[in-house]
C-alpha cells in the first residue's frame, strides 16, 4: 500500500503532527497495517505466524487481538510522543513491528522453554531472544538514530505487552524468564 498511494500513505500513517493537530486519532491503529517495504511486510508476517498462532491457540481470539491492538496502540502512542518531543512530528510511521514486539514477549512468556532461531541460525530459548532484541533495539536507538527504524515502538510494544501480561492476565514475565537455567 505504501507503493500505491502517498496521500493514503499520509492519511493512514501514524503522523504525529496530525494526530496532534487534525485529530487524526485513527492513525494509531492504521499505521500497523502499512509498511516500508516488501522485506518489512515479509518479515512482520512471518513473526505474526510464528508467534501469534501459538498464543491465539493459547489465549483465544478475543484475548490474542486485544493483546495485539493494545501492544500496536501503546507502540504508536509511545512514537507519537517521542517524535512530537523531539521535533520530528512530520516524519509518518508505519508498520506492526511494536505488536509484534509484544506478540515476542507473549510468546516467550507462555512458551519460555520454546527455542528461537536468532537471525535464523543461532538457537536460544525465547526468553533470552526478547533480551537479546530489547538490547539491540535499545543500542540501536541511541547509536542509529538515522536508520528510519522506530526503535522506540519497538521497545514501546515490548513494555505495554509487559504491563497488559502482567495487569490484566496476572503474569509477570520476569518470573518466568528468570526462574530457569538459561
Amino acid at each position: 500500500l505504501t507503493y500505491l498511494s502517498p496521500r493514503l500513505v499520509r492519511y493512514l500513517a501514524l503522523t504525529p503532527v496530525l494526530v496532534v493537530q487534525s485529530r487524526a486519532w485513527w492513525q494509531l491503529v492504521t499505521y500497523m497495517f502499512l509498511h516500508g517495504g516488501t522485506w518489512h511486510l515479509l518479515f512482520n508476517m512471518l513473526a505474526l505466524y510464528m508467534f501469534g498462532a501459538p498464543l491465539e491457540r493459547h489465549l483465544g481470539s478475543t484475548e490474542f487481538l486485544l493483546y495485539y491492538f493494545i501492544t500496536g496502540i501503546g507502540a504508536g502512542l509511545a512514537t507519537l510522543a517521542v517524535n512530537w518531543y523531539s521535533g520530528m512530528g512530520f516524519i509518518p510511521v508505519v508498520g506492526a513491528s511494536g505488536a509484534i514486539f509484544g506478540l515476542l514477549l507473549a510468546f516467550a512468556t507462555y512458551f519460555p522453554d520454546t527455542r528461537i532461531l536468532f537471525m535464523f541460525f543461532i538457537p536460544m530459548r525465547a526468553p533470552v531472544a526478547v533480551l537479546v532484541f530489547a538490547g539491540i533495539e535499545l543500542f540501536s536507538m541511541f547509536t542509529n538514530t538515522r536508520s528510519g527504524v522506530a526503535h522506540m515502538a519497538h521497545l514501546a510494544g515490548l513494555a505495554v505487552g509487559w504491563l497488559y501480561l502482567l495487569v490484566r492476565l496476572g503474569i509477570n514475565p520476569a518470573r518466568v524468564f528468570f526462574r530457569r537455567r538459561w
